[in-house]
């Protein structure tokens, strides 16, 4: 491990992306606008002979359909025989985009349940494995790996009608469409169904966690040391080989005998160390190596979480547990 950090942390940055997702929706669901009454290739040539001429006519029929269809007046100012295919792009877009954020976010808690640090929920009677009766395989996580690659790769679909559409006159895009964005849709539902229902079950192993920080920290720990005994005087480059090889024998035994990491023992009866052996354990503290975490955590929820989430607040007040079988 490079350096340590929080399950809160780790949390916020799924969170920020996720925020982007919600971002991007919205700008998607606000830009959408409606084809109107354009006639059959844009030009509004029948309607402007149905009212004589009346240019104003036309455009005031064009903007009461929009309102009435629900679209609040907003109606493409051009368009062809259809609508641009690139509003399409836009839309999918978000959602591709929203499966490469679940993707990311059930291989994190896939990884870091290998390591016995996080478990998604695990019913009583659930079947981890049908060969291992041991195994608790994350098949919920797993489940939102799986369809959120296929929601990221629809978007190619989409991109591929929007570039060939022969001056609108072939038919050859309404199949695809009919396919790619309603499964566009009913993916990303299950997705969000299914990671609601993981971090609502997420369940934390602090005591693991701890073990595997009382395992790596003599490591991490080393450049506090160099910099502890520079401060006492020490030279720089010396204190770092003489950590060099302690950490390289240290490493040793726990690769080649399966001990443990004996590291910190080491310092300790190293005499060159002796002038720092009574702040061991203080540098060993691991709230000091979390930085600003908590306090990022914190402002981001307070910052950005909060305001975020405030339009949405009664029907979060009404949500239910999401359930799956599994």
């Amino acid at each position: 491990p490079a350096q340590l950090t929080t399950v809160g942390k780790r949390a916020t940055l799924w969170v920020q992306e996720l925020l982007w997702d919600l971002r991007n929706m919205q700008r998607a669901r606000d830009d959408l606008g409606f084809r109107g009454v354009k006639g059959t290739t844009g030009t509004q040539a029948s309607f402007l002979s149905l009212f004589n001429g009346d240019d104003e006519k036309v455009e005031e029929l064009d903007r009461l359909v929009a309102e009435l269809s629900g679209f609040k007046g907003k109606s493409y100012p051009v368009c062809g025989q259809t609508y641009s295919r690139k509003v399409d792009v836009d839309f999918v877009s978000a959602l591709s985009s929203f499966g490469a954020t679940a993707h990311r976010i059930a291989t994190d808690i896939r990884l870091l349940a290998n390591l016995k640090e996080i478990e998604e929920p695990f019913e009583r009677d659930q079947i981890g494995s049908s060969a291992m009766a041991y195994k608790r395989n994350p098949m919920r996580s797993e489940r939102v790996c799986s369809l959120s690659r296929h929601l990221m790769v629809l978007i190619g679909d989409v991109l591929q009608t929007a570039s060939v559409q022969w001056l609108e006159r072939t038919l050859d895009d309404s199949a695809n469409r009919r396919i790619a964005i309603p499964e566009a849709c009913l993916t990303a539902d299950i997705v969000l169904a299914t990671l609601q229902n993981v971090v609502e079950g997420l369940v934390v192993y602090p005591q693991v966690i701890a073990r595997r920080i009382r395992s790596e920290l003599p490591f991490m720990a080393t450049e506090n040391f160099i910099m502890a005994m520079v401060q006492k005087g020490g030279d720089r480059q010396e204190c770092h080989e003489q950590i060099r090889v302690l950490s390289h024998e240290a490493a040793a035994v726990v690769k080649q005998q399966g001990g443990d990491n004996d590291l910190i023992e080491r310092v300790r009866k190293c005499a060159y160390f002796a002038p720092i052996a009574g702040e061991l354990d203080s540098l060993l503290d691991p709230s000091t190596f979390i930085g600003r975490a908590p306090v990022q955590v914190d402002r981001f929820l307070a910052d950005f979480v909060a305001p975020a989430l405030a339009p949405y607040a009664d029907i979060i007040a009404q949500k239910k547990p999401a359930e799956l079988s599994v």
